[in-house]
């Protein structure tokens, strides 16, 4: 790598039956960027009328999800009782803390019609101190989270802290999450106050320090460094970083810094499945969902 790029990396594509996500994170050779240890691009994908996603409930645990699209719409259900739908920049922020039980699926009216769905979905670790606490969830609709002109390109802070602004979500960490519009030949700083620091291309062609980096790439920056980004043609992009919380486990959809706690929740939540989630236990399904993912093996 040159410049302030310390490390540069492709997202793995994956086909979900139809629908394809690009994972990159956690990578082999960097598994976390600061708090974010799990990052996917999902889509961009096309629906036919009476098609759509159809996640069922499955458990998390030691970790915060974050769901931004750019295009669609994706119903939400949880074990909390939340039942809601994510639109275009409207930010859902579920804490999983010591478990939660949630579903994701295609609403009923984008189903019928068909529809376009694009977004990003993040992990965000949660600190030892938080791993335990009780399950939450809050949506923040678009109008409520900073959006700002700088250098000529268009950003909307999703979470923490950048160049000046505060995101409303209340995180539980050092943390930022910023998703830019850059038009081609803008061009900005990257000094960004945070110890880690990555830039995801989503669309279009951009360079760091003059490197190229591709759609489909993340580039994560040397600490201390201020790098400079342009946007060759219209670009979006995606920011994250924040502080290192040390070293994670993860494991399906648990995340923890103890191995012995994903060991845990692996035996409960077989075990819920075997009695049938009972309304006493540390997983149940959400309001309204009869279905659930079992544990892999």
């Amino acid at each position: 790598m040159t410049g302030a790029i310390a490390q540069k990396f492709a997202g793995t594509p994956k086909d979900l039956g139809g629908f394809a996500v690009r994972r990159v994170l956690p990578f082999a050779r960097q598994r976390m960027v600061g708090p974010f240890i799990f990052f996917d691009q999902m889509g961009p994908a096309e629906f036919a009328p009476g098609q759509g996603i159809d996640v069922r409930p499955h458990p998390h645990i030691g970790l915060a999800t974050v769901t931004y699209l750019f295009d669609g719409a994706l119903g939400h259900r949880d074990s909390l009782g939340e039942d809601l739908v994510i639109r275009p920049g409207d930010v859902n922020w579920m804490t999983a803390g010591r478990g939660v039980v949630h579903s994701e699926r295609t609403p009923a009216p984008e189903r019928a019609a068909g529809h376009r769905m694009f977004g990003i979905q993040t992990w965000v670790a949660l600190p030892q101190g938080s791993e335990d606490m009780p399950p939450a969830f809050h949506h923040h609709k678009a109008s409520t989270l900073p959006e700002f002109d700088r250098d000529g390109g268009r950003f909307n802070l999703i979470l923490g802290t950048a160049w000046g602004h505060a995101a409303p979500v209340d995180a539980f960490s050092p943390i930022f999450y910023l998703h830019g519009l850059m038009p081609a030949g803008s061009g900005t700083a990257l000094d960004i106050d945070h110890a880690e620091r990555a830039i995801y291309v989503v669309e279009g062609e951009v360079t760091l320090d003059g490197e190229q980096v591709a759609p489909g790439e993340m580039a994560v920056l040397d600490p201390g460094t201020v790098a400079h980004l342009l946007a060759r043609t219209d670009s979006r992009i995606m920011m994250c970083g924040g502080d290192s919380l040390g070293r994670r486990h993860i494991n399906w959809n648990f995340v923890a810094a103890d191995r012995a706690s994903i060991d845990q929740a692996r035996k409960d939540w077989s075990d819920a499945a075997r009695a049938g989630f009972p309304a006493n236990g540390r997983f149940i399904l959400p309001p309204g969902e009869t279905e659930h993912i079992p544990l892999p093996e």
